[in-house]
């Protein structure tokens, strides 16, 4: 059996978030048509724009180590998505809707943010210094979008939502 290295667990970390932000990229544009307030629909389609830079972003990684674009099943997002799904069916229609379709959205944050911190710091351990640029830039936006979305949440949807109970 070869042994397993920092540089194998950064390309099949890097393959799990390809396939996240592929699957990401397919689930947006439902959460735009699913979102009531024109903020959150906003929201999202602004961060479809973002994921395709993303993932952009990402093949330029998996050029700078010589590796085929490629994604592996994410179980975690797929997951996640799920849980955004039941809501989408769950709250149409209800007040309470956008707040459960921003703190969906947050939980996908919160994975990609935890991916790209993870990955930027091997990156660094292993010298890859143009990957950790690449993957700095995401981390930033992905924490952006979090704070937005955080932002929405008190601005908009979590007030709709209590208003209405």
């Amino acid at each position: 059996m070869a042994e397993k290295t920092l540089e194998i667990l950064f390309h099949e970390t890097l393959k799990d978030i390809y396939y996240a932000e592929r699957k990401i990229l397919k689930a947006l544009p439902k959460m735009a048509r699913g979102a009531q307030s024109p903020e959150l629909k906003a929201a999202f389609e602004k961060h479809r724009d973002e994921t395709e830079g993303q993932i952009e972003r990402l093949q330029q990684v998996f050029e700078l180590i010589g590796k085929r674009p490629q994604g592996k099943t994410c179980a975690a997002i797929e997951g996640i998505l799920e849980e955004g799904e039941e809501i989408l069916e769950e709250f149409k229609g209800q007040p309470a809707l956008d707040a459960g379709l921003v703190a969906a959205a947050q939980a996908v944050e919160h994975y990609e943010i935890a991916r790209y911190g993870t990955l930027k710091r091997w990156a660094q351990v292993l010298g890859m210094k143009d990957a950790v640029k690449l993957l700095d830039a995401t981390l930033k936006e992905e924490s952006m979008t979090d704070d937005s979305l955080s932002a929405l949440a008190d601005q908009v949807a979590n007030q709709k939502a209590l208003k209405a109970a």
